[in-house]
């Protein structure tokens, strides 16, 4: 794989590749085509951070063929919305591959080595039932860079247990609140720090919890300041975004 357009240009002009083989070399570093899908291949050299493939939709066999396509041509791959039958395939072809059960998220090859992670991003889960959408804020935020640290177990029916996480809370340049229900573990934390809060509705909930959106709603809501808000269970979202403001702090 080419580093950049000028290297195969150089190549063009030593003519150690013909004018074709330029032509396809440009067209697929920037884009490649298997039909189902087109990769942006150029999007780490864009913006920092590489595509990520949402599994969820897709076949298995569409899947795999994708993880391949960018792990051939760039070194890593990381992945979303991850079923088990995927992964199991895809374990078997990348022994070595990482998948995280609870988050739903497979990744193979490393963007980050864990010497060149940053800062802190904390994630704050509320309840044992917001981990899914958590961890996945969590392996996110990590891939891409950040240091990160899992706070389970402190929602607001139960306030003490937030309290007694505060000093751990507080080292963080970025805060991720998961929750669900009514979501107010967003709002408690933003009015005790003085960093960035990015709030995780979740699913969780009994009927009038309508499947997220009466977290969603109440997180907008929230007379906190400081506060950003992703969809609900977008712990993709979440963690991309608090490892973007991680980072600019380094």
């Amino acid at each position: 794989m080419y580093k950049n357009i000028k290297e195969i240009l150089s190549l063009l002009q030593d003519r150690t590749i013909n004018p074709e083989e330029a032509e396809k070399a440009i067209l697929d570093f920037y884009s490649a085509d298997l039909g189902y899908a087109h990769l942006d291949m150029n999007r780490e050299e864009r913006t920092g951070y590489p595509e990520v493939v949402f599994c969820a939709g897709k076949t298995v066999e569409q899947n795999i063929a994708i993880v391949q396509k960018l792990y051939e041509q760039k070194g890593h791959a990381f992945c979303t919305k991850v079923s088990y039958e995927s992964a199991e395939k895809l374990l078997s072809i990348y022994p070595f591959a990482v998948y995280d059960v609870d988050a739903k998220t497979f990744s193979v090859g490393e963007l980050f080595k864990a010497c060149n992670r940053k800062g802190l991003v904390v994630i704050a889960a509320a309840g044992t039932s917001d981990l899914g959408a958590a961890k996945e804020a969590l392996r996110t935020a990590e891939y891409f860079g950040s240091n990160v640290k899992l706070i389970c177990d402190i929602g607001v029916a139960g306030i003490h247990r937030l309290f007694a996480q505060l000093d751990e809370i507080r080292k963080a340049r970025v805060i991720v609140a998961a929750a669900g229900m009514e979501g107010a573990l967003a709002g408690v934390i933003a009015g005790l720090v003085c960093v960035p809060v990015i709030a995780l509705p979740t699913s969780v909930g009994y009927g009038a919890a309508f499947g997220g959106i009466t977290a969603l709603l109440g997180m907008l809501s929230s007379c906190a300041p400081g506060i950003s808000v992703v969809n609900i269970d977008n712990g993709f979202g979440a963690g991309y975004q608090a490892n973007l403001i991680n980072r600019q702090h380094s």
